[in-house]
């Protein structure tokens, strides 16, 4: 049984086939009955649940406040700013209809031709059309500003092509909504949150993500500019890992949303809009997992710490249980998570595959030998290394462990990505050497055409406008020959 756990597919033989084996065999998700639907289950979940915690433990820390918005939206609100409803057009899921009922056999249901709705419905794809109608009859005065709001929800964008949290037509979220008195503040606010999505993929995912602006092709539909993190996964592809938008006053204007200022005149309000979704748990899976399994940063990791008792009888177990009762006691009062598996329904070797396939940082073993030797078996699940060592002490080094179990899967995924951004200039060379994966740092004239060649020849996209390097002399472009205005990140992507 325990054999079957490690069935994965390498690596290093399909890797996208290994994503989608982790997925199902660590318990993460399924697939649902429903075309490009998936079911996350408990244990997946539980790891979102800790993203979503921190999240919003950083939210709240900068002023915003959560709110729910309805999940149905008016089709006319759609229509009302013409960029936003053209890069969502193709992916909406449109209600009709209310009522069903029986079939004349008697043997199905059918949609009543009857109760058609006078205005069709449109399942959110994002929030921005609806909340800032809300927002007309939030705003008057710039006493009411600025208003911060957040919602953690589903949205629905009906994919074509789906692969579990890493593009799926229905997904979890969050996108929070600003709206500000000055466009001063609405781009500060837009950047604030990007740093925020930054230092939660680097503290908490321990994944290192590249931080810039997006191209104007590549930017959020309705957007004046859009503010990207870019991960890059072990095979060398881009992951867009979260988004915020400055959408300037153009959903103001489409709403009419407008405040009397400090002089009672009358201006459009300025707004932001961003987002992260359970696309970061791909990012987690992709960033540090191994062919053995999930490898978890211990500050996500539903269990951080698992014990697995090995006994010949039960006075054994007793005397094992009995001593470890103020270790788990200990641990937990550091906010800690133990799990102390003493199930007698499975062996210790099925056990030990099942913690690994899962990605708990640390196993704690403990025989009859080592209970009368006062020693331990402790494995950290990044290096797979094992020692024994005494039990005295335990519980500081265990939380020393995890911390530098966080420490080094960081370290390890940044020195993998930053050995793989390349500069280059030559775009033959490049063509050649980005279907092997990396992020190249290239010199750009600015173009859409320009752009759009590199996409149809590489299936490479520009990722960002890098923040951080030096654009004073950006050099030629090298598909087009003119001056480059900007060095971008260009890569292939999920």
């Amino acid at each position: 049984m325990a054999k079957e756990l490690k069935q994965l597919t390498k690596r290093a033989d399909n890797y996208s086939q290994w994503y989608n084996d982790l997925v199902v065999k660590a318990d993460l998700a399924e697939q649902a009955p429903v075309r490009g639907c998936m079911i996350i289950k408990p244990y997946g979940f539980a790891i979102w649940e800790k993203m979503k915690e921190q999240l919003d433990k950083m939210f709240k820390q900068t002023g915003v406040q959560n709110a729910y918005f309805p999940l149905l939206i008016p089709k006319s609100f759609l229509s009302r700013e013409a960029e936003h409803v053209k890069g969502f057009a193709k992916e909406c899921a449109v209600v009709t209809h209310y009522r069903l009922k029986a079939s004349e056999d008697g043997n199905s249901v059918v949609v009543d031709p009857e109760a058609q709705l006078d205005e069709e419905l449109i399942i959110r794809p994002t929030s921005e059309t609806i909340i800032w109608n809300t927002y007309k009859g939030w705003i008057h005065s710039w006493r009411d500003l600025p208003i911060m709001c957040n919602q953690w929800c589903n949205v629905m964008r009906w994919e074509m092509r789906t692969r579990p949290f890493l593009r799926t037509s229905e997904f979890l979220w969050q996108e929070g909504h600003t709206a500000h008195a000055t466009r001063e503040e609405a781009e500060e606010e837009a950047q604030k949150m990007l740093h925020v999505y930054a230092d939660f993929a680097e503290k908490y995912m321990a994944v290192p993500v590249v931080q810039g602006v997006k191209s104007e092709t590549e930017r959020f539909a309705g957007a004046l500019d859009t503010y990207t993190i870019e991960a890059m996964m072990q095979d060398g592809k881009a992951l867009q890992s979260g988004t915020s938008h400055f959408l300037g006053q153009n959903f103001a204007k489409s709403f009419d949303v407008t405040y009397l200022n400090k002089d009672n005149k009358p201006e459009y309000v300025w707004a932001t809009s961003w987002g992260v979704s359970t696309r970061l748990m791909g990012a987690l899976i992709m960033v540090h997992s191994d062919d053995n399994g999930l490898v978890l940063p211990p500050k996500l990791a539903p269990i951080q710490v698992v014990i697995v008792p090995i006994w010949k009888n039960d006075e054994q177990l007793a005397a094992i249980t009995e001593k470890f009762k103020p270790v788990i006691e200990q641990l937990q009062q550091l906010g800690i998570s133990v799990k102390f598996d003493d199930a007698d329904n499975k062996r210790p070797g099925f056990k030990f595959a099942d913690y690994e396939l899962k990605g708990v940082p640390v196993r704690l073993v403990m025989g009859g030998r080592d209970l009368e030797n006062n020693t331990i078996e402790i494995m950290r699940r990044d290096t797979l290394e094992k020692e024994s060592v005494s039990f005295d002490g335990i519980v500081e080094r265990v939380k020393n462990l995890l911390d530098d179990i966080q420490s080094n899967i960081f370290e390890k995924a940044r020195k993998y990505r930053d050995e793989h951004i390349y500069e280059c200039n030559d775009y033959e060379e490049f063509k050649e050497r980005v279907k092997n994966g990396g992020f190249f740092l290239c010199p750009w004239d600015g173009t859409a055409e320009t752009e759009a060649k590199i996409k149809e020849d590489t299936q490479a996209t520009i990722r960002c406008v890098p923040f951080g390097v030096d654009q004073s002399n950006p050099g030629v472009d090298m598909v087009s020959g003119k001056p480059a205005v900007n060095k971008v990140i260009i890569a292939r992507s999920y």
